[in-house]
């Protein structure tokens, strides 16, 4: 959590809205903890900013899997295809905030449309009406007990209507599909893969979900990267607080995202998913009034450039309503692009990728070598080396964001399904509360880790880059080792132990802090120095590819289901240890790897730590 927004929010490097403030003494206007009282504000307001986008965040998977009844493949995708958006969108969202609007006007409109975008989500209507389709006939499933929740009723059941007939549906351990008739005989069994599952949406409630969607998307996109840019901008560039200042706020990016990830998901719980996500929109709108309502405090940061032509503030909001259409778009586009045919290899996988998938695979195929010819033509060979040595570990990222990534929707799922989630048997997690463990060890470990580096480096065996991202891709695959060596300790509910689950996200923090926090300053290290604004682009680009992969991994997991349910526990276990499994030794060789690549990189680095 503090890693990946470590990579998002760090201040531009070249940011021309920074005050020259070298000749003030920030102390004499007030502090808070030693740092400029506004730091104080601004750590408020990212707070609340980071409540409503994480709670809205764990809640998302489980919401349309379960009220829209869109299917494990379906939702995922959906799922990472708006990650990768809002990873994406903050490249534009600073571009234009440093030629046009400002950091500050652009925070307060990127949180009024985000705002907007969850109270938009919290308008669902009422849950979709599943249906089975067998040998192409369609079929009625009526669910007993049906808990329009984020955690289902303990007691659910699903039947099909077969001419009037309820039966109950029964996965059996093959994958197949056993109907049970009121007398307890099999009625029917239907081979695995022979149950096609789906439901009657309302196509209103859908245009409204992707709507919010896009919403949201342009409005991180104005929010995320210049909220960062005010922290900076408290301070001068020779000011030796300014580490300590962006760690005090990123430690409210974490606070936010506890707190959002454990209230959105018992409000859903207990009123509805209307009032978690309604929660996650007024978390928004406090971050919002934090920054209108300012009292002066924020006076001459982040203000808008003067530039000639006049203010085209006006002009750019209209632009921005404009794009939630082509947004939604590709979300649409999304959802309708079927799945590449079974055996068309990698030619036909591309071919079938959605037309968001082709755009950032497109865009990142050509940055990468394109860039490299260039600093190959233009930059001496020191330069092209660590060019070359940049881009390597930036491939190498991708695989570890796309993994790490599993959290808010496979494990989510896995959470949901195959796990028990009760503490010491005192109360019980929902499944989107244990994406807390992320944060929270962040939190803790954050500190241990940085006096860990300290200590190294005082004796001289820090380890490289390189070696920090290979531990990092083996650390990764070693938290789905671990919830996979704890699954052989499964009951006969087939359910894991919360605490296998806890110790995969803790493995996951500790790799997270190994890349995320070097990632930044590994760019503009490694870059030369005229495009190092463009690396910064494909570093973002980077993550956003990692966050639609992470999507198409996660459909990789997916169970077959009826009704938004899965209808053996045993095969879902199955199905995902299966897949936890395979990624798990794949992040670990990929890992060692790098580990045998970080000599020859560490000379194309050329003393770069």
């Amino acid at each position: 959590m503090f890693g990946r927004e470590n990579l998002v929010d760090a201040p531009r490097m070249d940011n021309p809205l920074e005050p020259d403030i070298s000749h003030e003494n920030p102390a004499a206007k007030g502090e808070w903890f030693g740092h400029p009282r506004q730091l104080a504000r601004l750590f408020t307001t990212e707070m609340w900013e980071r409540f409503g986008y994480y709670g809205m965040r764990a809640l998302l998977t489980l919401y349309l899997t379960k009220h829209f009844v869109l299917g494990d493949h379906a939702s995922t995708g959906l799922y990472g295809g708006y990650t990768a958006l809002v990873y994406l969108t903050p490249l534009i969202g600073g571009f234009i905030a440093d030629q046009y609007l400002g950091s500050k006007r652009s925070v307060k409109f990127g949180a009024l449309m985000m705002a907007v975008g969850y109270l938009t989500l919290a308008f669902g209507g009422h849950p979709s009406k599943p249906f089975a389709l067998i040998d192409g006939q369609r079929y009625e499933v009526q669910i007993d007990n049906f808990r329009d929740r984020p955690t289902s009723a303990a007691n659910e059941q699903r039947f099909l209507i077969d001419h009037g007939q309820r039966l109950k549906i029964k996965g059996n351990d093959d994958g197949s599909v056993a109907f049970v008739a009121p007398d307890g005989s099999i009625a029917r069994t239907v081979a695995k893969g022979g149950l096609v599952d789906g439901s009657d949406k309302s196509p209103l409630m859908v245009t409204v979900l992707l709507i919010a969607l896009s919403m949201i998307s342009v409005g991180n996109g104005f929010f995320k990267p210049n909220i960062s840019t005010m922290v900076g901008a408290l301070y001068s560039q020779s000011d030796q607080r300014r580490d300590a200042g962006f760690t005090i706020f990123y430690m409210g990016i974490n606070l936010g995202s506890i707190l959002g990830q454990f209230f959105c998901p018992i409000l859903a719980d207990w009123l509805g998913w209307w009032a978690g996500f309604s929660l996650a929109g007024i978390g928004m709108l406090v971050s919002y009034f934090l920054i209108q309502f300012d009292g002066g405090r924020l006076a001459g940061y982040g203000e808008t450039p003067e530039r000639a032509g006049g203010d085209k503030a006006l002009v750019i909001y209209g632009l921005a309503v404009l794009a939630i259409p082509v947004l939604y778009f590709l979300f649409r586009n999304l959802m309708s692009t079927p799945a590449p045919e079974p055996g068309s290899g990698i030619v036909g996988y591309i071919a079938g990728l959605s037309l968001m998938g082709k755009l950032l695979f497109g865009t990142f195929i050509i940055a990468v070598p394109g860039i490299l010819l260039w600093s190959f033509l233009k930059g001496s060979r020191q330069e092209f080396q660590m060019m070359l040595a940049a881009m390597v570990l930036i491939v190498f990222n991708v695989v570890f964001w796309t993994l790490f990534e599993q959290a808010g929707s496979s494990l989510t799922l896995f959470a949901d399904r195959n796990t028990d989630r009760s503490v010491f048997g005192l109360f019980t997690l929902s499944a989107p509360q244990t994406q807390n463990f992320n944060p929270i060890s962040i939190v803790i470990l954050a500190p241990l880790m940085s006096i860990l580096w300290s200590r190294l480096a005082r004796r001289g065996l820090e380890p490289s880059i390189p070696v920090k991202f290979g531990l990092a891709l083996m650390g990764v695959g070693a938290g789905f080792l671990f919830l996979v060596f704890g699954a052989q300790f499964a009951g006969p509910d087939f359910k894991v132990g919360l605490w296998w689950l806890a110790g995969l996200y803790v493995i996951h923090s500790i790799a997270e802090l190994m890349i995320s926090p070097v990632g930044l300053s590994m760019i503009t290290k490694l870059s030369i120095a005229r495009i190092v604004g463009l690396m910064m682009g494909v570093w973002f680009l980077s993550i956003s590819v990692a966050q639609y992969v992470a999507g198409v991994v996660a459909q990789v997991a997916s169970v077959e289901t009826v009704g938004g349910a899965v209808s053996n526990l045993q095969v879902s276990l199955t199905t995902y240890l299966g897949v936890f499994t395979k990624i798990g030794w794949i992040a670990v060789g990929i890992g060692a790897v790098l580990l045998l690549l970080s000599w020859p990189l560490k000379k194309l680095m050329h003393g770069v730590k």
